[in-house]
């Protein structure tokens, strides 16, 4: 494991742009034969010698094909190959921006010296038709070079076991990954490679449950509920980050490329409106960006990614029993992360979420923050009650509002709430219509045959609703069969050499699969997709399954006998699935919560130490308070668990020292060893 992080500090000598101070930024790239990492600066109004002070970080590891000592001969040969380019450029807002000059620095120069810092001339590029470079300026830069070594992964099993097993320790505040969030409270990063850990193992779900209950118990008014930064509102932060990039593309990035791309301008405040513009004009430009975005979040309950809607019912659930006489608390346990945390943030910094490429100039930047701000607003306003809506702090965000039917978003928002955190089968008071989603004529297996045949499978009208999948001898004759939805457990495509068929699928339930013929292959996509909508947030879903048949006492795609063997193939719909195609390494991740653990050893001591005065002295306020900083349920079971960690610590640091690794720091090394091995 390598960090490389590049300081962009400042420059000096800029040339002047038709005859005026340039607006200078920076883009910084890790170049080398197999990548090219991007970063952005801000941009710097009018001045030839700007200063930036802004640092960038890039992780260096091999290519996932070099899984083998043995495809290096020298094991430094990546870096050496390894180099910082900075270009710098003006940014121009109606035509292209202008290339001010480059340069490139080879992390050669790191490798007896883990800091570098100096002045580099701007270069022109390549093919010189560039200015001279003394026309160009000069760019001052920090560079900073760590490098980690990952050990083989059966050298992680005792720490990584301590933390998958974290969300059954109880009480959780005695869990290894608890105990590690308080001892590296002032390292805000230390919670990441607990949730990528926990997350790619499909652990994360009810470690969050725990430690979000942990904290309801401790809030005393409904209206405060998940607003400060406590390690439940950090992992659920990091989660969506990671599992919800694509849901934030496909729902608003199409919006903000037309907000960015449109020139259009959306100053409300009449202290910051300039000569010439249109206050009106500027608001009725504000709104209907405002409407496409609202609408875009509020339509997009089928996009959200089923462990966000996992967490997000178990968060819902917890509140209402927190606080049962508050019936806006359900909606504002999930509106607070989901609009407040989630959408407003990547509405207000697009480009770090990959939604955008630069940084936004300064008058889109006041557009987006606008946007931002009334999608807080009316994001939070189907959890408050009618007499808090008009409390804003600025007059004109207040006159805005008024354009909006506050009656209609307030549906809008709790539907599309209800949606992402209830089972979509809930009835509401059992007055909830049903829906009809799909339904058509396919060919349905008899359930319980063993033998293969075509007087097995009999024409069947199928139906989907928003509460029961059922099939029947006719359209609009009585059910045979009724599946609730909360019951399915996952919808898979079935192997055409099952039952010599083709555009087959099955819905996988407690009971034996139901197995179902289409009529095409579009029809089949078409009911995998509503079925696995209607059913994705089902608690229980599979993450195997047996994409063929049990016939003659064997399953046909793996050959196991045995009737109840767990699927032999993971599930394309499932949870875990979709975590697995992300990219995390596990081993990776065990040694950055290794390093943390060994950075903050002190912290650690002192935890075991309160653990044991706790024991002795429970009930005596001066040795409470003497470590009031660390949260200790049960001094005894946390006892045990640090003691486990420091074990495993020692361990890890034998492992290390090994392989040639030890330094000074754990976990960092003076002469590093790049790679894992394996």
């Amino acid at each position: 494991m390598q960090r490389t992080s590049s300081a962009i500090i400042a420059c000096q000598g800029l040339p002047l742009i038709s005859g005026q101070n340039c607006d200078p930024y920076a883009t910084v790239m890790l170049v080398g034969p197999a990548r090219s990492d991007q970063r952005k600066t801000k941009v710097k109004k009018k001045t030839s010698n700007p200063q930036f002070e802004e640092t960038f970080f890039f992780e260096v590891s091999r290519s996932s094909s070099y899984m083998k000592r043995a495809h290096f001969q020298v094991e430094e040969e990546d870096i050496e190959k390894l180099e910082i380019k900075v270009d710098l450029w003006n940014n121009e807002t109606m035509a292209p921006d202008v290339f001010l000059g480059e340069t490139r620095v080879s992390l050669k120069i790191l490798r007896n010296d883990h800091v570098h810092k100096a002045w580099y001339l701007l270069q022109p590029k390549g093919n010189g038709n560039k200015p001279k470079p003394e026309d160009l300026g000069s760019l001052r830069l920090n560079i900073t070079y760590t490098e980690d070594i990952v050990l083989p992964s059966a050298c992680y099993h005792c720490l990584r076991a301590l933390v998958l097993q974290s969300p059954d320790v109880k009480p959780i505040s005695a869990s290894a990954a608890h105990i590690l969030a308080e001892v590296c409270k002032e390292q805000y990063e230390a919670v990441l490679p607990v949730v990528k850990l926990l997350l790619h193992h499909n652990r994360l779900v009810p470690f969050v449950s725990s430690i979000a209950e942990l904290e309801l118990e401790q809030t005393q008014e409904a209206n405060t509920i998940f607003r400060g930064n406590s390690l439940a509102t950090r992992c659920i932060d990091d989660m969506m980050k990671i599992v919800g990039r694509s849901y934030l593309a496909v729902t608003l990035k199409p919006v903000l490329d037309e907000i960015c791309e449109s020139n259009k301008t959306c100053e409300i405040d009449p202290v910051k409106l300039k000569d010439g513009d249109n206050k009106e004009i500027n608001k009725e430009n504000l709104q209907c960006f405002v409407q496409k975005v609202f609408s875009s979040i509020t339509q997009s309950s089928a996009s959200c990614p089923p462990l966000m809607c996992d967490v997000f019912r178990s968060l819902r659930q917890m509140a209402s029993r927190r606080f049962p006489a508050d019936p806006h608390v359900q909606y504002s346990a999930v509106s607070s992360f989901v609009f407040l945390r989630f959408f407003a943030v990547a509405v207000l910094s697009p480009h770090t979420f990959q939604l955008r490429p630069h940084h936004p100039d300064p008058e889109v930047t006041r557009t987006l923050t606008l946007i931002s701000k009334t999608i807080q607003t009316l994001g939070s306003w189907g959890s408050l009650s009618k007499n808090k809506l008009s409390s804003f702090k600025e007059s004109y965000m207040y006159d805005f509002f008024k354009s909006f039917q506050e009656d209609k978003c307030i549906e809008k928002v709790k539907k599309f709430l209800d949606d992402i955190s209830l089972n979509v089968s809930k009835k509401s008071s059992g007055l909830e219509d049903s829906v009809v989603l799909k339904e058509g004529e396919v060919q349905k297996r008899a359930q319980g045959r063993k033998r293969i045949g075509k007087r097995n499978f009999k024409k069947r009208w199928l139906r989907v609703t928003t509460q029961e999948l059922s099939y029947h001898k006719q359209k609009g004759k009585e059910p045979l069969c009724v599946i609730p939805v909360k019951d399915i457990l996952g919808v898979e495509k079935l192997e055409e050499s099952a039952f010599k068929r083709k555009n087959m699928f099955q819905v996988i339930q407690s009971e034996k699969p139901l197995y179902v013929q289409a009529g095409n292959c579009v029809e089949v996509c078409e009911w995998i997709e509503v079925l696995s909508q209607v059913s994705r947030c089902n608690p229980g879903r599979l993450s195997v399954f047996h994409p063929s048949a049990f016939l003659m006492g064997a399953w046909q795609c793996c050959k196991a006998q045995n009737e109840g063997q767990p699927g032999c193939r993971p599930c394309s719909t499932a949870t875990l699935a979709n975590i697995q195609q992300l990219d995390i390494d596990c081993d990776r991740e065990t040694e950055k919560i290794f390093t943390l653990f060994s950075s903050s050893h002190s912290n650690l001591q002192k935890m075991e130490d309160a653990c044991a005065s706790l024991s002795v002295y429970l009930g005596q306020q001066k040795e409470q308070e003497e470590y009031s900083a660390f949260t200790i349920q049960d001094p005894m079971e946390t006892f045990q668990t640090v003691q486990q960690i420091q074990t495993a610590l020692e361990e890890l640091q034998g492992h290390h020292a090994a392989h040639g690794a030890a330094a000074d720091e754990p976990g960092t090394i003076e002469n590093p060893i790049v790679g894992k091995t394996s």
